[in-house]
């Protein structure tokens, strides 16, 4: 160990016993042999990361929606059925509930942007196992409108999707999906109120940008999942090849 790494270590010790590390979650201190604990940065402790309830099958291969069934084998929801949506495929490695739900909702609505970090890692942690099957992407975040992003001060998506175009070596374009409509939250509105809420809120302004491409359409939660329906639309009928979507949450059904 170099002398620098030594010193460097010997302060982070320091700063630890001035400013002893809490769980963003439920405000307990982390010991050292919490998880995800590593140089600093900010983790969640055992009974917190615990919660976090990870979906598997049996799920719908398109829109990722789990199942309460016994029977493992994958299947198309209802939804799906009816009407296939205009991405791909769409992929989560969380259900949105307990403490997944008390993170996000303290990085979203409480200005907690420093839950960015370790949320990211979880999402990066699952691409990495999961788009790496897929072609070269672009990536893309759902985009705020300028009011919401100014009243809320940093776009939570966006800040999910760096961490995860570094590790996968992948462009990140934030810049040519817009928002266009300003929109009420999605948050209490019937199914398909949320529908009409997001209908025509998105545009592209550089249609070449994505012409021809498959494109990684990042959020932090999906419900009904009209927002990632949209925008997939969206880029769609601007030339973007193929699109899949990844979230860190979902709840309910596609």
């Amino acid at each position: 160990m170099s002398s620098n790494s030594g010193k460097m270590n010997l302060l982070g010790k320091l700063v630890d016993i001035i400013y002893p590390p809490q769980c963003p979650i439920c405000r307990e201190f982390l010991q050292e042999n919490d998880l995800n604990r590593g140089d600093r940065g900010i983790s969640f402790c055992r009974a917190c990361y615990g919660d976090f309830r990870r979906i598997a099958s049996p799920l719908c291969p398109i829109c990722g929606s789990p199942f309460a069934s016994e029977v493992k084998e994958d299947h198309l929801c209802e939804d799906c059925l009816r009407k296939r949506p205009p991405y791909e495929i769409a992929r989560a490695p969380y259900i949105y509930n307990g403490a997944v739900l008390t993170a996000i909702h303290r990085f979203k609505y409480g200005s907690k942007s420093l839950l960015a970090d370790p949320l990211g890692l979880l999402l990066t942690q699952y691409a990495e196992n999961w788009v790496r099957k897929q072609d070269s992407v672009l990536i893309m975040p759902v985009p705020l409108h300028p009011r919401r992003l100014r009243e809320r001060g940093f776009n939570q998506s966006l800040l999910l999707a760096r961490p995860v175009a570094k590790k996968l070596h992948a462009e990140l374009d934030f810049l040519s999906l817009r928002r266009v409509r300003y929109t009420s939250p999605q948050t209490g509105l019937r199914k398909e109120e949320r529908r009409k809420n997001v209908r025509g809120a998105f545009g592209v302004e550089t249609p070449e940008a994505v012409e021809g491409r498959t494109v990684l359409l990042i959020d932090d939660v999906a419900t009904t999942g009209n927002t990632l329906s949209e925008c997939a639309s969206v880029l769609k009928r601007s030339g973007c090849d193929k699109v899949i979507c990844l979230v860190l949450a979902r709840t309910g059904s596609f």
